[in-house]
């Protein structure tokens, strides 16, 4: 069973593939993290993320195992990780380390920007996680200060406004719905109340047990 988590920036897609990758027993894998890191890896050598040629080398050298979390979970890693996605030689070269991920044996949970429309067109379910841009914003603001990120939530806010236009107007794999995706709009409502519907969907859909 593939389950394809979709959505934008901070509408609560990768907690809502963590809970029902737990609730199925199902790897996950977040691929935001994948572009994240290979953005991390470019700064890091003091490098451009617009170059794309220096980000493929790094998408194509990356090891899942060894992401810094904490490093991938700043602002400025989001900003760069959104200028690396947008680079159709970097989107290639994750593409195929998501592959071998969705189609190991018992299936496996993806959550990204992509996953139901380019990397896994015949998921099981495709779920389309969305929000408000204003509660998005806030969840955000809030995500990185918790961290220890000094940032204002008007800076969130504009960056936000950038990374949903970049990633809807990319041309390669851009952030779009699936025509059979199932739309949840999380503005109204909590992590517990968005994962049970979103549970409710997968067995409706597939039969699927918890553990299964």
């Amino acid at each position: 069973m593939i389950i394809a988590v979709d959505g934008t920036l901070a509408s609560g897609k990768g907690t809502i593939a963590r809970g029902l990758a737990a609730h199925f027993g199902l790897p996950h894998l977040d691929t935001g993290a994948l572009y994240r890191a290979v953005a991390v890896a470019v700064l890091s050598a003091g490098d451009d993320p617009a170059d794309e040629a220096l980000a493929e080398h790094a998408a194509k050298t990356l090891d899942p195992a060894n992401i810094d979390q904490h490093a991938i979970r700043t602002a400025a890693a989001g900003a760069a990780a959104s200028v690396v996605a947008a680079q159709p030689r970097v989107r290639q070269a994750l593409f195929e380390l998501q592959r071998r991920f969705a189609e190991q044996e018992g299936g496996a949970i993806l959550d990204g920007r992509d996953i139901g429309t380019v990397v896994c067109p015949d998921a099981d379910v495709k779920l389309f996680i969305d929000a408000d841009p204003q509660v998005r914003a806030e969840r955000r603001w809030r995500e990185l200060v918790a961290s220890g990120d000094e940032i204002q939530l008007e800076e969130i806010e504009r960056q936000l406004a950038e990374r949903d236009k970049r990633d809807a107007s990319r041309e390669t794999a851009p952030l779009m719905r699936a025509d059979d995706a199932i739309l949840l709009d999380t503005t109204h409502l909590s992590i517990d109340a968005t994962l049970a519907e979103a549970v409710r969907i997968v067995k409706n859909k597939t039969g699927a047990t918890p553990g299964s």
